[in-house]
Formats: structure tokens, C-alpha cells, sequence
């Protein structure tokens, strides 16, 4: 006979009384269902995440209509995880994001190991993710890039940067050109200070089934063929939560010498 394939859960509630055993008691309930419990944590205050794992669908089902009896909890969530759920369960919080435009998400510079967790998990997925990367100088950006392509075990290639000096690539080594590679582009570099050959070789990158990270992506949208819609997922990165990113401020340096 063969054998049923587990599937992943996640099941998130919200407490209203939490008295003495309770934890305890839902997971001896998942432990006569026989759905086991990969991962548990807070996620933000009084809500608690679960990442189950199970070969049978009716158990999460029978296991979801009976904790709804239970009065001093409310079960919010019960799904298949998402990459946020994961990284909720993972870090104890959920990742800030923009409730009308739901690709972009939001990080402020003490959250950088969940960035780079979330970049990461980006980063592992095969094909064609075309991610844009707002935030001031000196935030973090490119650094935790790097730490993402580390994490998710890929090799990354600055096609432009500032990070060390002034970057502009007109070509890349073969080597170089692998799909599998993390390419970092920066927006306004790439489109201000291009030549024909680098903007050549940046057409012939975004054409490529690869990950593609662009830096300042307002500028590279404004400036070039390109727009919001050739992005999959918009992360802005901050100093402080109310932090207001402005490209004024610091685009003169790259045309002053004009």
C-alpha cells in the first residue's frame, strides 16, 4: 500500500486567556490526531504560531472545527504556510506589509537578520525574480544581499555598485553569466552613469532566467524601459520605522560630474 505524503500546516490563533496548561492541551490533541508540531512561537503579543506537519487533510480539518470550541483561543489562521508564515514562526514576528500593494514589504535596520532570512528564501526559488530594493545610503542594502546569496548558497555579481568604488560592468566572464547567480544591480548607476555597452549587458541580465536584485528601483524605473510590473516583490529598508526615503538627497552625487 502506498504511503500518503505529508504536508506542511500552519496554524496561527490568538489568546484570550492564557491560563496555566493550555499549550499544553492543544498539543495533546495534536498528538492523538498524530499531527506533529515542527516548530512553535510567538508571533507578536498574544498570538502564537504552529508549523504542523501531516499526511492526512481531514485531521486539520476535524483538528481546526474542534479548537474553535475552545473559548480562551481564536484560530486565525490554518493553511498551507506561506514564505511570511515561516518567517513569522522562524523570527517571532510577521513581516511588514503594504496592505494595498501586497508585493512590497518592509524592514527597518533591526530586522536585518529577517531580511536576510526572507531574501534568502527568495533567493532558493529557480527561475526568472525580478526584486527591487529601496532605502538610504548605508542602510544595509547591498550587505544584506551578499548575506541572502550566503544563505541561500548562491554566488552574487555586482553588475553596478557603490559599496567599495563606483561599479560599472560592460561585460561578464562566462562564469559570470550563470543563471544561478544572484545579480546585484544598482538603479541609478545602471541608468545614469550607463553606457551603451553596460545598458547592453543590463538588457541581456533582465532577459536571463535569474534572480536580479535592483537597488533604488524609483530611479531605474523612471530612467529606463523598465516598470513596476517587471518586479516581483519591493522591499524598503529603514533606519527607523518613519523614516521618509528620498532619492534628492543623495542622486546629485552621481550627476554632479556630468
Amino acid at each position: 500500500m502506498e504511503s500518503k505524503q505529508t504536508k506542511q500546516w500552519y496554524m496561527e490563533y490568538k489568546i484570550h486567556k492564557n491560563r496555566p496548561g493550555l499549550l499544553g492541551d492543544i498539543a495533546s490533541l495534536l498528538g492523538m490526531l498524530e499531527v506533529n508540531i515542527l516548530t512553535i512561537n510567538g508571533v507578536e503579543g498574544e498570538t502564537r504560531g504552529m508549523l504542523l506537519e501531516t499526511d492526512d487533510e481531514e485531521k486539520i480539518e476535524l483538528m481546526g472545527a474542534m479548537l474553535k470550541k475552545v473559548d480562551n483561543i481564536t484560530i486565525s489562521a490554518l493553511r498551507p504556510p506561506k514564505l511570511v508564515d515561516k518567517l513569522a514562526v522562524r523570527h517571532g514576528r510577521y513581516i511588514d506589509r503594504d496592505s494595498d500593494d501586497r508585493k512590497t514589504f518592509r524592514f527597518t535596520r533591526d530586522e536585518l537578520g529577517l531580511l536576510v532570512d526572507f531574501l534568502g528564501e527568495i533567493f532558493k526559488r529557480e527561475g526568472n525574480h525580478v526584486v527591487g530594493l529601496r532605502g538610504m545610503p548605508r542602510v544595509g542594502k547591498t550587505e544584506s544581499i551578499i548575506a541572502g546569496s550566503v544563505c541561500a548558497m548562491k554566488r552574487w555579481t555586482f553588475v553596478s555598485s557603490t559599496l567599495l568604488r563606483q561599479t560599472i560592468r560592460s561585460q561578464l566572464s562566462e562564469d559570470e553569466m550563470n543563471p544561478n547567480h544572484v545579480f546585484i544591480i544598482d538603479g541609478i548607476v545602471s541608468t545614469i552613469r550607463s553606457s551603451e555597452k553596460h545598458y547592453n549587458l543590463l538588457q541581456d541580465i533582465m532577459n536571463m532566467p535569474s534572480t536580479k536584485v535592483i537597488e533604488h528601483p524609483d530611479i531605474f524605473v523612471q530612467e529606463s524601459e523598465y516598470s513596476f510590473d517587471d518586479f516581483d516583490i519591493i522591499i524598503e529598508l529603514r533606519n527607523t520605522p518613519d523614516e521618509e526615503i528620498v532619492y534628492d538627497s543623495f542622486t546629485n552625487a552621481y550627476t554632479e560630474d556630468l
